[in-house]
């Protein structure tokens, strides 16, 4: 139980989302480095769009919801109520535009000394604007569907992050005002003819031709508008039919987020108070909630850009190419089965490939040995390989039961889809829990071999995504340790049978057994150190917001317990701050690959392995993963593999080039190091793959040539 509010010592903790926005102003700072190649810097500024977005959906919404409720919520890391939050989140996002536009400006003026170049339809001459002119006429014009605002013609619904050209109209009468919007069906970017990469935004165009499409009237002031709304929609709280099928439901669900109010105007030129006002009066929005951006109002043509891309220009432009690498941890000639049940097996995502579990679930699918594959899945590729092996289980006479989690946000129409296509196929499906999402990530094979059961389980950091295991850093532990297979057998069981009370001997389940046992762990090493005792805490986060557990590393911290911390997102503790958490540090790491792997470590870390208590967890120590979710955490109990987690943690808190000082006040600052080697952690995890990567004598092949060679010689 948490102190009340009006008690809580708020000098060492700081409000989560003023937090993440200086974590995305770190994720934008990257566009702004010199030693990241120019086309991965654009795709930087698209990333910090891409996240502000979801953020003003998520966060924004949710604040502004509970703005409106009787009750005062007090966040009890700041002591704010929604209202001051959102005060300070409008404030604090208002710089970010201006630094984004001098980012964005800097990057495109780079990239046009290689040839690619945006170009605005004003600067064209000769060819190229009779070109253009010609497409927008035959091409865009007979698709537009303009419309001016009147009692005859309401201001319509603008669907969330739709780009609008708006337009102030003059006529005889009166002002007016006009609306275009940009067609989803037309191509989002234009390019120009010519051996260059130029390029033309198609809102970009449509409002250069806006006069045209209002031939009658004098236009006054024009732009290009972005409506963001609420998408904060928590499918367990809306009150739906018993008998009404989940998955049906889900989809009105989604269907629904399209619709939700306007929590964000975006404008691409300044408007008069007039414009904006009315603009504003029919969105229901307060000025405030107006931001205007020379960036484009949507930058996901980032990445179709870069598909554009030369070889030569690519080499220029891009990070230099990286497969992940077949792991040494794998022999391939040999059954994958058998090896997991000779030793734990442990997989670094994307430097090792994920074809080792893919082989595991498409050979588990095949043998006769095994009676069911048991997985929960939270967000899956959409041409998934191992969802096709899971069917194939299923024809083979398998049992198979997917816990299908609908509620991933942005991801339900795939979810529903996969969950469609594997529950025709026969395998059970089921869709998440009632009262809690579900989002850990665990596979269990039972096996029966001469009338004994025995266990292969996965549990990972990470979804089974084989798409993200190559831009995401996550973790995957497979092992045949019989108490952790029974875990896994129980947790599914009561997944099943819709009951999650109850403990486990070796895993540490949210909601009702993860973050009880954390705290124990942690005040474990506070008694360590008030006896005198060697003690230590290193853990590897995205997020860290649960008071508690806050709490309890602050008090370990001025027991004299090191507490090293490796957060890549929010951060509500703040370190550093005298008498309150003297003997915390922490750091954040972003790079080429997102760093979402977690990793709990409890003891000292320069004594005896045996001694340390290890984990790997899907859960972030915030309040909705440690009460509010269905999460796992697995203790690594091969002392070879606590080596290895702790070297790539050690690694971590060496790094130079990629990783930040969070200070006392919760800025972000290279860190300083006696030492003057230059260490680029994720570099020399790409190395160490490669120079590890397993590569028969004589052989040349790449990883996945040698991986369909040894599934041919297993057919035979």
């Amino acid at each position: 139980m948490q102190k009340p509010s009006e008690y809580m010592d708020y000098t060492y903790t700081q409000n989560r989302d003023l937090s993440w926005l200086k974590f995305n102003e770190r994720v934008l700072n990257e566009a702004n480095d010199p030693a990241v190649p120019m086309m991965e810097r654009l795709k930087f500024v698209s990333i910090f769009s891409s996240n502000l977005d979801e953020f003003f959906m998520i966060r924004v919404g949710s604040l502004l919801d509970l703005s409106m409720l009787q009750k005062t919520m007090i966040d009890n890391k700041s002591g704010m109520t929604p209202g001051e939050q959102l005060k300070a989140i409008y404030k604090a996002v208002k710089p970010l535009y201006a630094l984004r536009d001098k980012t964005l400006q800097n990057v495109e003026l780079f990239l046009g000394q290689f040839e690619v170049e945006r170009i605005k339809v004003a600067d064209l001459t000769g060819k190229d604007k009779k070109v253009i002119q010609n497409y927008f006429k035959t091409q865009v014009m007979p698709v537009l569907s303009p419309q001016v605002i009147s009692p005859h013609h309401p201001f319509p619904h603008l669907e969330n992050k739709a780009l609008t050209i708006a337009v102030m109209l003059k006529s005889k009468d009166a002002t007016q005002y006009g609306l275009i919007p940009v067609p989803r069906t037309m191509p989002r970017v234009v390019y120009l003819p010519g051996k260059q990469l130029r390029y033309i935004l198609m809102e970009d165009l449509i409002l250069h031709y806006a006069p045209e499409v209002f031939e009658m009237y004098e236009i006054l002031e024009q732009t290009v508008i972005s409506v963001t709304r609420n998408a904060d929609i928590q499918p367990d709280d809306e009150a739906f039919e018993v008998d009404e099928n989940f998955r049906s439901h889900m989809k009105k669900i989604v269907k629904l987020r399209a619709r939700l109010a306007p929590v964000r105007l975006e404008l691409q030129n300044k408007l008069s108070i007039e414009f904006s006002s009315f603009l504003c009066s029919r969105l229901n929005l307060d000025l405030s909630q107006v931001y205007y951006s020379k960036t484009p109002l949507d930058m996901g043509y980032v990445f179709e850009i870069e598909n554009r891309l030369t070889p030569i220009g690519r080499h220029h432009l891009t990070y230099p190419e990286f497969e992940p690498q077949a792991s040494s941890e794998v022999n391939f000639g040999e059954s994958i089965i058998r090896q997991i049940m000779k030793r734990d097996l442990l997989f670094h995502y994307p430097y090792d490939a994920m074809e080792p579990v893919l082989s595991l679930v498409r050979e588990a699918a095949a043998d006769p040995t095994v009676i069911s594959i048991k997985i929960t899945l939270y967000r899956i590729d959409r041409k998934s390989k191992l969802a096709e092996y899971l069917i194939d289980a299923v024809e083979n006479k398998k049992e198979v039961i997917v816990i299908m989690e609908l509620r991933a946000r942005f991801d339900e129409i795939n979810n529903i889809e996969w969950a469609e296509r594997l529950e025709e196929a026969g395998c059970k499906v089921v869709y998440g829990f009632e009262k809690y999402k579900i989002h850990s990530k665990i596979c269990l094979i039972t096996r029966r071999d001469k009338n004994k059961l025995s266990y292969i389980t996965h549990v990972g950091t990470g979804n089974f995504n084989e798409k993200t295991a190559k831009l995401y850093t996550d973790l995957s532990l497979l092992t045949a340790d019989e108490a952790i297979g029974l875990d896994a057998n129980l947790f599914f069981k009561r997944i099943l049978i819709s009951n999650l009370e109850g403990a486990y001997e070796r895993l540490l389940v949210s909601p009702y057994e993860l973050k009880a046992p954390i705290l124990s762990l942690i005040r474990q090493e506070t008694e360590k150190a008030q006896n005198g005792n060697a003690s230590g805490i290193l853990m590897k986060l995205n997020s860290l917001s649960d008071r508690e557990i806050i709490d309890a590393l602050a008090e370990a911290s001025q027991a004299g317990v090191p507490v090293r911390l490796i957060i890549r997102s929010i951060c509500c503790l703040l370190p550093g701050i005298p008498g309150k958490t003297d003997n915390i540090q922490i750091r954040s790491i972003v790079g080429r690959y997102l760093e979402h792997a977690r990793v709990f470590c409890f003891g000292d870390t320069e004594g005896d392995v045996h001694d340390m208590q290890l984990y790997i967890s899907s859960a972030d120590l915030m309040t909705r993963n440690t009460e509010k979710r269905i999460e796992i955490a697995c203790p690594v109990q091969d002392v070879r593999l606590k080596k290895r987690l702790l070297e790539l943690l050690e690694l971590q808190l060496e790094d130079t080039v990629k990783a930040r000082r969070i200070t006392s006040d919760g800025s972000y600052v290279p860190v300083e190091y006696e030492s003057r080697e230059i260490v680029d952690c994720q570099e020399r995890l790409m190395e160490k793959a490669i120079h590890r990567a397993v590569v028969p004598a004589g052989e040349t092949r790449s990883f996945k040539s040698w991986i369909e060679n040894w599934i041919g010689r297993l057919r035979k």
